[in-house]
């Protein structure tokens, strides 16, 4: 059965708190494990989280900031200790390769050739790897950072009726999927947008530190949960945009114009008490009136289920086959 989840390893910012860890998140995507910007102690978390060096299969680092990338120097270590086999690609920002190498050969131990490193650079760069694309898009902080979205391939829901009034079945059925048109023993010509209808592919961003930016709306857009740093409260936007960040309020506003179904909020400052937290999903709330999580250390959130394709109009003549 295919998984697709978010687990959360850390939620504080610069600081962690004796309840929230530093940054780290693994996303599985059925049979992948993508671990996005592992701060200090995330190791010991995936072990709380029942997470092995084996779960994962990417690594991205949004940029060099410490409670973004601390924890990666053991995560690889333990990926070479664990005898991990598949390969492991990294992704984060090609300008700081320097940082990167440090941090992947931060001490003494025995190396593993699984890592593959995938820097990237630009405005805007893109990944196409099976399962999905990855887009990387720049932000607006002090030192370069990028968020990502991740883009699965839209698939088709065929129409059973309309597949057998067209007298389409066995393996005609797979062939009018993968060709987008077949031929029926009685020489009718059939085509893919005649029996199913296009099934958008799930979308998933990640956006951390950075001020409100045209690359933020970019990366959010339609997308079906937007992972995204709410660090200051509406009292302190000043200090937000001073130091490059957003408020909760900010965040929220995002998901609103971006249409976004799921808006988890994370990377919480360390000067706000327990007791305030409830001040971050009003404020999200009072300009995102869809599903919000305010996330903590361990949760495990689920992906929204899949849109129905039914209202997205008809099948493209050849779509990429969805999973």
């Amino acid at each position: 059965m295919s998984v697709r989840d978010l687990v959360v390893l850390g939620s504080a910012s610069a600081v962690p708190t004796k309840s929230r860890n530093h940054n780290g998140y693994l996303l599985h995507w059925d049979g992948e494990g993508l671990l996005f910007d592992p701060g200090e102690g995330t190791q010991r978390q995936m072990t709380h989280a029942g997470l092995s060096a084996h779960d994962v299969t990417w690594i991205y680092v949004t940029h060099f900031h410490g409670d973004h990338c601390l924890g990666v120097p053991g995560i690889v270590q333990r990926i070479a200790r664990d005898g991990v086999e598949h390969p492991v690609r990294a992704v984060f920002p090609a300008s700081g390769a320097e940082y990167w190498e440090r941090l992947r050969h931060a001490s003494a131990f025995r190396d593993t050739e699984v890592i593959r490193e995938r820097p990237v650079a630009g405005e805007r760069a893109t990944l196409a790897e099976s399962p999905f694309t990855l887009v990387a898009r720049r932000l607006s902080h002090p030192v370069e950072a990028y968020g990502y979205r991740l883009e699965e391939p839209d698939g088709v829901t065929m129409l059973p009726a309309e597949l057998a009034a067209r007298g389409v079945q066995g393996p005609l059925v797979r062939e009018l999927q993968r060709e987008g048109r077949v031929t029926t023993p009685d020489g009718r010509m059939v085509l893919l947008e005649e029996c199913g209808v296009r099934r958008p592919g799930q979308k998933v961003a990640f956006v951390m530190d950075t001020r409100l930016c045209d690359g933020v709306g970019e990366l959010a857009d339609g997308v079906d949960m937007l992972v995204i740093e709410s660090t200051f409260l509406g009292e302190d936007t000043a200090l937000a945009t001073e130091y490059g960040h957003l408020t909760a309020g900010q965040a929220g506003g995002v998901a609103a114009e971006a249409g976004v179904r799921h808006l988890v909020l994370t990377h919480f400052s360390e000067r706000y008490r327990v007791e305030d937290e409830h001040r971050f999903l009003d404020e999200a709330a009072a300009r995102f009136g869809g599903e919000i999580t305010l996330a903590h250390d361990l949760d495990r959130i689920p992906l929204p289920r899949r849109r129905d394709a039914a209202v997205t109009g008809p099948a493209a003549p050849s779509p990429a086959p969805g999973p």
